[in-house]
């Protein structure tokens, strides 16, 4: 569904607290990646999820205990994460009412079969954490002659690298970068990419250049992933410095 710009965040060892909590699952898909996504529904990306209780998904809920005493971050109870859904025509559904599902099957191939899925830590396909640079959209831009907006990219965190070139994030894989005043995430990997980015964020329409361009040019990839050493909160703005 749709993302949301946040002002601060906690990345934690799972992912970002609050992110991905929910998905559907379709029985059409494989075991391995069983999530229905835009791939199979576009309207997906025209649905608004929202917290109910927005305090309670912002950041652990012991966590000036657990940063003053050295303890865990614990997560909100699952009943206090509940999602309500603002859907394409400006309706509100709850994420488990039988209703949105039925929208969701809509005008895709019956097979799907969609059962709601609930966890209190992130349900990412890949790394816990993905980053991608402001300068790796404008060189897609320039590539293929059309804006592309950052937000086809889904990611977590996206960074100035204040580089004249695009995907200077690549040179980070292998490497540690410590973001805001403590947390600490190594870059693992590049992010493969599907057709996901060639759907406009807000219309779901389709723009294929992107990807061809992003498969002759970048050998399909663009930002990268990581894993959380260090969990922290992240503000917008903060600083990034590789430390290693």
């Amino acid at each position: 569904m749709r993302g949301e710009e946040l002002e601060e965040a906690f990345p934690g060892y799972s992912g970002i607290y609050g992110d991905r909590v929910f998905a559907f699952r379709s029985s059409a898909n494989h075991k391995g990646f069983s999530y229905l996504t835009a791939r199979e529904q576009r309207k997906l990306l025209q649905y608004r999820p929202r917290f109910r209780f927005p305090n309670k998904a912002a950041r652990p809920v012991n966590l000036p205990e657990a940063e003053s005493r050295n303890a865990n971050p614990l997560s909100a109870d699952l009943a206090e994460l509940v999602v309500d859904v603002e859907t394409p025509d400006g309706k509100t559904v709850a994420i488990d009412d039988p209703a949105l599902v039925e929208m969701l099957r809509a005008d895709i191939d019956q097979k799907h079969q969609v059962t709601l899925m609930q966890s209190q830590r992130a349900m990412t396909d890949c790394r816990p954490v993905s980053i991608f640079s402001l300068q790796s959209a404008q060189q897609l831009a320039e590539e293929t002659g059309t804006h592309v907006d950052k937000r086809r990219f889904r990611a977590n965190v996206y960074v100035d690298l204040m580089s004249a070139n695009g995907f200077a994030e690549n040179e980070l894989v292998g490497r540690s970068v410590r973001v805001g005043p403590k947390a600490v995430i190594k870059v693992l990997e590049r992010d493969s990419r599907c057709v996901v980015i060639t759907l406009d964020p807000d219309t779901g329409e389709q723009a294929p250049a992107l990807l061809k361009k992003v498969a002759q040019a970048h050998d399909g990839m663009a930002g990268v992933y990581g894993a959380v050493l260090v969990e922290g909160m992240l503000h917008k703005g903060d600083p990034v410095e590789v430390i290693d």
